[in-house]
């Protein structure tokens, strides 16, 4: 057989000669291996360093503010009270309930055990969890009995702060006047609103480490700041006075006729208020009742004052010494003035009455012959001086100033009608302001409601002077309080204001209300006013009143007679004021008197 043939063997490499085989370096690879590993270790070193050394500080006081929470605590508003103490509104302790939605896992199930306690519905609770974020409140101004029911269930999301609820112990008495706050204690009428910053303080601060169920961390970062209570503000009111006020005006206001009424108190020598009201009111602790009542009408309405303001013609021309009360006027019971004719509110032949005679009987007429002596520039002077188309600055919002045209602008009725009322208005604040000034020898002092402001060290706080100025003399002061006493007399419009013991002066009016719908006065029906001070001898209150009727049936010596003489005698008997020593005086009227 032949033998298969063999493929040649390829050649043995040879291996240089000096190096030896080596398969592998132990050694080398832990070198490597060490290395790497140090590397890493100074990298993984150096970041720890950085994050903890460095950085650390900075990464906790982040960590620790996503637990941080920050609570204003609200301070204690400060108290109203009137002049004797008396708390009109002060706040109490009380609680909010508050959801953070992102906590609650179940809305449902937390609505249901939280509604009945709250007095809601689980709908209620619901859709204000719905609302979504990390703060809603459930229910605010809660008592803290209730509030702790709620909390001793201890759902996730649900917490409590305290803050504050207001509290109106008089309910409607001095509503006006005081006013009524919001849900976050924010002043939104009367002195509630014009001294909220004051009554306010300035709030405190908590900041705490909060855990599960956004609970306060024991032991944790906190910090506390303590609010400062508000001030107080002591009033001029008299609270008993505002009383017999609202409780006088109530029985006027349900004469026939009448839609509202409105009284003013004032100290005569202070200019201080004592009291203040208007129909109809509201309750200070309910006031959403009846949103749309809820202004102080003796400062923020105006009216026309009809004769009420004829003293003021009277005062200019006794002050410019164009008269005397004794002064002989001839007195028809018509004139014509450009488009017009101006009437006495009774026909009567053409009567000779004295000054005095022509404002006890409140002559149209005789007053606008009087003005005419005047003169329009002099009478505009002296409406001034007595305040009309100025606010008294009193410490309450939304005060009217009145309307008194420019004396240029005055038309030629205008120059006729403004002397006895007509074409001019103003609040029952200025119309009491104005006899004010008479009643204390031509000195008017503007009206203030608030006594002074009490800090919450018990420091009084300095207040704004009320400045005093002279209106007219003190010689004019003394014939004007003859005259308005000539008013009360048997003879004049007010017999009815009369006071047994006092000597009573003041002047009554009717003026014509314009028309709501448009159209002048026709159909407007009219305000029936008085406005008079007492003892007239030696005067120590004014009062002034205006009645609304939209049917006009009674004027302003009739139907403001019961609401006049029930709070004025009350004054006079309650301050202990001692009767008039001395009758009224003999007054004439007529040349014919003697």
């Amino acid at each position: 057989m032949t033998a298969a043939p063999r493929r040649p063997s390829r050649p043995a490499r040879s291996r240089p000669r000096g190096r030896p085989l080596r398969l592998s370096d132990p050694h080398r690879r832990m070198r490597v291996a060490l290395t790497v590993v140090l590397v890493l270790l100074v990298v993984v070193g150096g970041r720890l360093v950085q994050l903890q050394g460095l950085d650390g500080p900075r990464y906790a006081t982040a960590a620790e503010q996503l637990r941080l929470t920050t609570i204003e605590l609200q301070a204690a508003r400060g108290a109203i009270l009137d002049r004797n103490g008396n708390p009109l509104a002060y706040s109490v302790q009380a609680r909010a309930i508050f959801a953070d939605p992102e906590m609650i896992a179940s809305p449902g199930r937390t609505a249901l055990a939280v509604a009945p306690l709250l007095g809601l519905t689980p709908d209620e609770i619901q859709e204000k969890i719905a609302v979504g974020g990390r703060f809603v409140y459930l229910d605010r101004a809660l008592d803290p009995e209730i509030a702790q029911q709620v909390m001793d269930l201890r759902l996730p999301g649900i917490g409590v702060l305290d803050e504050q609820r207001r509290e109106y112990p008089a309910t409607s008495t001095a509503a006006q006047v005081v006013g009524f706050v919001d849900s976050d204690n924010i002043g939104l009428a009367g002195v509630e609103d014009s001294f909220n910053d004051v009554l306010t303080g300035t709030p405190g601060e908590l900041v705490y480490e909060r855990g599960q169920y956004g609970l306060p961390i024991p032991a944790a970062t906190q910090s506390r700041t303590e609010a400062v209570p508000g001030s107080t503000v002591r009033l001029t009111l008299d609270q008993d006075l505002q009383y017999q006020v609202e409780r006088a005006i109530a029985v006027a206001n349900d004469e026939r006729g009448v839609s509202t009424v409105q009284m003013v108190v004032l100290d005569t020598r202070t200019g201080q208020v004592l009291a203040m009201a208007g129909s109809p009111g509201y309750d200070a602790a309910n006031p959403g009742a009846v949103p749309e009542l809820l202004g102080n009408p003796t400062v923020s309405n105006v009216i026309e004052p009809g004769s009420v303001n004829k003293m003021i013609t009277f005062a200019a021309a006794l002050d410019r010494g164009l008269i005397t009360p004794e002064t002989e006027m001839t007195v028809p019971d018509h004139l014509a003035i450009p488009g017009s004719t101006i009437s006495d509110a009774w026909g009567h032949a053409p009567v000779t009455w004295t000054a005095l005679g022509v404002l006890a009987e409140s002559s149209n007429v005789g007053t606008v012959m009087l003005a005419r002596r005047v003169g329009a520039p002099s009478l505009d002077e002296y409406l001034r001086r007595f305040g009309l188309g100025t606010a008294t600055g009193i410490e309450l919002p939304a005060e009217s100033g009145g309307i008194l045209p420019p004396m240029p602008e005055w038309s030629g009725s205008q120059t006729d009608t403004i002397p006895f009322g007509q074409g001019i208005s103003m609040t029952v604040l200025q119309m009491a302001s104005m006899y004010q000034a008479v009643a204390n020898d031509g000195v008017m002092v503007p009206p203030r409601i608030v006594e002074q402001v009490i800090g919450p060290d018990g420091g009084v706080l300095p207040q704004a002077p009320a400045e005093a100025r002279r209106v007219v003399s003190p010689e004019t002061a003394a014939e004007l309080q003859h005259m308005l006493e000539a008013v009360t007399s048997d003879e004049g419009t007010g017999p009815l204001m009369r006071i047994d013991g006092y000597r009573v002066a003041g002047k009554t009016g009717t003026a014509q209300r314009p028309n709501p719908d448009g159209g002048g006065y026709a159909g407007g029906g009219y305000w029936a006013t008085f406005a008079g001070f007492a003892p007239a001898d030696d005067p120590r209150y004014v009062i002034a009143i205006s009645i609304e009727q939209p049917d006009g049936s009674q004027h302003g010596g009739i139907i403001a007679a019961p609401a006049f003489t029930s709070v004025m005698s009350y004054l006079l008997q309650d301050n202990g004021v001692t009767p008039s020593g001395t009758q009224a005086p003999e007054f004439r009227f007529t040349a014919d008197d003697e």
